[in-house]
């Protein structure tokens, strides 16, 4: 009698600190309800191998953005993607035998529990390895015991590299559009790779970025090396898992309930429009969405996963290309828009490597936390720069200084002034030594080395940067809305406003003119005509 009920109490503590810990992660109505409308009512336990069954992928075709090409190996990756992460995470008591809830939700914990960083990315890592291994092609990652935080050794090849960050975005895919869609989108990620292998291998600094023949190589990246980058760069990618099991688990609730997923772009190939026709294509905005971990993320993420063709551009406010160039046009458009901007500028000018100079184009980036102010001097309580291709690299606030961004229009009203201001767009640094400095007609923009910066981290942000500035010129400018729906509303009803203003300062006042005679402009217009005439009437 007093064993069993030793047993109970052991049961029971350990179920409520099963549940603790799934609470935490927000996600413990989820599995309840998914628990109950799975799991056998008469053995109160969930099927082994049919949990196994909803979480496999399967996708019909697979479509690339940009020019690289999909490697023979990662269809069949995906196939035994969801089976491995069930495999590893959620083990039940008995081969062949059922899940109980608190297996159930111990698995859930084990894999989207809260828990530091290196260890998020060794469970992720541990998930690709033991997907690699059951698709038919060996990984040089190795494991040094069972334990989350392990030690691991090995290396990572370049293919690798490429189908692992691609892996990360399919779960991320599957987990943020409601359908099941049989056509897989994937971002252009060349950026990334670039960033890691410039990053981890001995020979990145002689490597040529803008050759894409980089990507066939057999370059190794130290794993040390590699979650030392992944760390730093993007830390967020490891939350794609959470969001893979959570799409997973409620897709099979709807399944139970007979409800269908509703309508997503995922198939309507929306995505890929995008990428097309912007400077922010869905590889680069995803990368700058992995770079934090915010509401921002989620805003930038919009445009890699839009709700319909029509809402594609609806958070471009600006783009060169189609308003024309300088800064009175990008004015009109983002006035009044007092919310986080993403401002991407491309450029192209010469750059050396190796000993010779060619011209080379280059795309960075910045994001303004309260959008664009009209000042002649620094403003801004924080800000992100970004080098975006052919690289990728993020420079966060670095606490010194807070020059975070400078936007300035010829002052109206002024016809003269003795120290005038810069006029055009910059950040960091000091007016005048920016590092980044786009002029007024958006012509030429002006790259200063980190040197001068002590807003920012410092950083190359384009290849190969020498310690002089150096001058480019500018092919497009993008400025993205990151403020949601309420900061788009609250531009619209600013813009209503002041066409409003306008028009009630263009109509005229026909009474005003309707005594002319007897008005002071008529007095005032006869005694400059002829400022003598009444002094010789009185004589």
């Amino acid at each position: 009698m007093g064993a069993s009920s030793s047993t109970d109490n052991k049961e029971l503590s350990e179920k409520r600190e099963i549940e603790s810990l799934a609470a935490s992660t927000g996600a413990l109505p989820l599995l309840q309800r998914s628990f109950s409308k799975l799991a056998d009512a008469h053995t109160n336990t969930l099927s082994f191998e049919s949990f196994k069954k909803s979480f496999t992928l399967s996708y019909k075709t697979t479509t690339c953005e940009g020019d690289q090409t999909v490697p023979d190996s990662f269809p069949r990756l995906l196939e035994h993607l969801g089976p491995s992460l069930v495999d590893l995470f959620f083990v039940p008591p008995e081969k062949g035998g059922g899940l109980s809830w608190v297996e159930f939700a111990r698995g859930y914990v084990k894999c989207c529990g809260r828990m530091s960083a290196s260890m998020s990315y060794n469970t992720l890592l541990r998930v690709f390895h033991l997907t690699a291994k059951n698709a038919g092609f060996s990984s040089k990652l190795e494991f040094e015991s069972e334990e989350v935080d392990c030690k691991i050794n090995g290396s990572i090849s370049t293919v690798e590299l490429i189908m692992f960050l691609w892996m990360c975005w399919t779960m991320s895919w599957d987990g943020r559009s409601s359908s099941r869609s049989t056509d897989l989108f994937l971002p252009d990620i060349s950026h990334l790779v670039m960033s890691a292998l410039v990053s981890c291998t001995e020979s990145g600094a002689s490597l040529d970025v803008w050759d894409s023949g980089v990507f066939g190589s057999e370059l190794e990246l130290p794993v040390g090396k590699f979650l030392t980058w992944a760390l730093t760069t993007i830390p967020s990618l490891t939350e794609c898992l959470s969001h893979f099991c959570n799409a997973r688990l409620q897709h099979c609730l709807n399944a139970e309930d007979g409800s269908g997923p509703s309508k997503s772009a995922a198939g309507d190939g929306s995505v890929s429009k995008t990428s097309d026709n912007t400077l922010l294509t869905c590889g680069r905005a995803w990368a700058i969405s992995l770079t934090s971990k915010n509401t921002l993320s989620e805003e930038i993420l919009s445009s890699c996963f839009p709700c319909s063709s029509d809402e594609t551009n609806e958070n471009l406010l600006y783009r060169s290309y189609h308003h024309g160039k300088g800064m009175n046009r990008l004015w009109d458009n983002v006035q009044g828009y007092h919310a986080p901007i993403l401002l991407i500028v491309s450029a192209s000018g010469g750059v050396d490597h190796e000993g010779t100079s060619s011209e080379r184009k280059w795309v960075i980036g910045a994001i303004l936390q309260q959008g664009f102010e009209n000042k002649d001097t620094f403003y801004g309580s924080s800000g992100n720069l970004f080098s975006l291709s052919p690289v990728f690299h993020a420079f966060s606030s670095s606490g010194k200084e807070k020059n975070f961004a400078y936007s300035h229009l010829h002052p109206s009203g002024r016809v003269y002034d003795a120290n005038p201001k810069p006029v055009g767009i910059g950040f960091g640094g000091t007016q005048g030594n920016e590092r980044i400095f786009v002029d007024e007609d958006f012509a030429k923009i002006t790259i200063r080395h980190h040197a001068v910066d002590k807003t920012y981290q410092p950083g190359s942000l384009f290849p190969n940067q020498g310690y002089l500035p150096a001058e480019a010129l500018v092919s497009d400018v993008e400025a993205w809305a990151l403020g949601g729906k309420a900061a788009k509303e609250v531009q619209e009803a600013y813009k209503k406003r002041e066409e409003l203003f306008t028009d009630q300062r263009r109509k005229i006042d026909l009474k005003t003119f309707t005594n002319w005679e007897d008005s002071p402009e008529k007095m005032m217009m006869d005694m400059m005509g002829n400022p003598n005439a009444p002094a010789r009437e009185e004589r």
